[in-house]
């Protein structure tokens, strides 16, 4: 019985392969792909979210990553598609991949394997944090106006804001900030503070940033997200309309700052 289910599985899981096997060809610009992606990652925020996998805040941070990926994304990307690709090598692997994982799970597969225990899970994170501790310490003996002090500390500043730490994420981006400015990174630190509550900094590095990259859309978005964050509903409005008026009609992010503008009071 649990073969014929296991069987019925693979079939629902390589049905939709064999149905665009059968289906003709259809371009596809890469810049859709992407688009595509990003929009099925922000509704699988929103259910974790409703699920609570996710409390609020960790929901909005992950929502402003994926739209600070769609605002970075190429909107004139070329062309790709599936004519005059290879459909048999397709067909083949729609038969040879369930048999090769069906031999694998026969020699290796450990179907009684429990879930990993709560102590274990904690060793784990207690390791990620002695990590993270040798690579302050590291960072720490750099000399900060170097090339490579200035690496480092984007380094931890990555490190710590996947581990929670804004604060101490924003302390290491300025430090390099410090070494070099860089409009890129002063955008990273912008979209950290306006995480944090901190709109009038994030205002600040955004306005210095834009001086040097004044057309750059993701400065453009943040400069709006912190007004509107500020209680400066008109002000966000005006630079989100303006950014919408002068943006290409395919360009990949305006889905993102139109929703945006419909959350304006």
């Amino acid at each position: 019985m649990i073969w014929l289910l296991l069987g019925g599985l693979t079939v629902l899981a390589l049905a939709p392969l064999g149905w665009m096997l059968m289906r003709p060809a259809r371009l596809r610009g890469r810049a859709e792909a992407d688009l595509a992606l990003y929009q099925a990652q922000l509704a699988e925020l929103d259910r974790e979210l409703e699920t609570g996998r996710l409390d609020a805040a960790q929901h909005q941070a992950a929502r402003l990553e994926v739209q600070r990926r769609i605002l970075a994304a190429p909107g004139d990307a070329a062309d790709i598609g599936t004519q005059g690709r290879t459909p048999a090598l397709l067909a083949a692997l729609l038969f040879l991949l369930p048999a090769a994982a069906l031999g694998l799970y026969l020699v290796r597969g450990t179907p009684d394997m429990p879930a990993v225990p709560f102590a274990e899970r904690q060793r784990l994170a207690e390791a990620e944090d002695r990590m993270l501790e040798t690579l302050r310490a590291r960072v720490g003996t750099l000399d900060p106006a170097s090339e490579m002090g200035r690496q480092g500390r984007i380094l931890l500043g990555n490190a710590e804001r996947s581990r929670g730490r804004m604060a101490e994420a924003a302390t290491a981006y300025r430090a390099a900030l410090a070494a070099r400015f860089d409009p890129e990174l002063a955008g990273d630190l912008a979209e950290l503070e306006i995480e944090r509550g901190e709109t009038e900094a994030a205002s600040a590095l955004i306005a210095r940033a834009l001086g040097s990259s004044p057309q750059e859309p993701r400065l453009r978005f943040l400069s709006g997200l912190a007004e509107a964050r500020a209680g400066r509903a008109e002000n966000a409005r005006r630079i989100w309309q303006s950014l919408l008026a002068e943006a290409p009609p395919e360009a990949p992010w305006r889905p993102v700052v139109e929703r945006q503008l419909q959350t304006l009071p």
